[in-house]
């Protein structure tokens, strides 16, 4: 199954979901739309809301530190995890083949903020001036370490494929490998 979803989504409302998921390892691939904000409620902060910028919520500017997202997926057990911009479009169309290829919990962040609601109050009015951002800013390292990734304003964007491991069995196997040794276990008591 693939799932796309809102960095609001995913980490405020759903976070709990997200890193059991991961944990457990369910066969999913999950590509969240990273705006760095609440963008279609009106824009209001989110969990991965940059330190210092700004939304309805926080109009002198968020004094609170935003996830790292793949540090997140990777500290949780996710089996891929990898980086984008939406202006990174070939990059991200290779990682999500990549991605689809495999078993396990994958975790791609595409981050494309929005105009209105954040780039207009953090100094991005315009789709050119994100595309600049994430142009001049970008810098790809495969394998990076995920607790080096943190997106800071003013620091490099840190993208690329940094998880890529085997786990040996998805939560849906475990659990069919349960349901078998309880049916055996069963069936020797009768």
């Amino acid at each position: 199954m693939n799932v796309i979803s809102g960095d609001g989504d995913l980490f405020s409302i759903g976070g709990n979901h997200f890193i059991h998921a991961c944990r457990r390892n369910v066969d999913l691939l999950v590509i969240c739309t990273n705006n760095f904000i609440y963008g279609m409620t009106g824009g209001q902060l989110a969990a991965t809301t940059l330190r210092g910028d700004y939304s309805t919520t926080t109009p002198y500017g968020n004094v609170e530190h935003p996830f790292n997202t793949p540090h997140l997926a990777d500290a949780s057990g996710a089996v891929y995890v990898a980086r984008w911009t939406s202006v990174h479009v070939r990059l991200l169309e290779k990682s999500i083949a990549e991605a689809l290829r495999m078993k396990g919990f994958r975790y791609i962040e595409v981050l494309s903020p929005c105009p209105v609601n954040y780039g207009r109050r953090n100094k991005l009015r315009e789709v050119d001036d994100i595309a600049k951002w994430f142009w001049q800013s970008s810098v790809i390292r495969h394998g990076a370490d995920t607790s080096e990734v943190q997106i800071e304003r003013g620091k490099p964007l840190i993208l690329g494929n940094f998880v890529k491991r085997k786990k040996e069995l998805s939560y849906y196997d475990e659990l069919k490998k349960l349901g078998e040794k309880v049916k055996r276990a069963a069936e020797a008591k009768k």
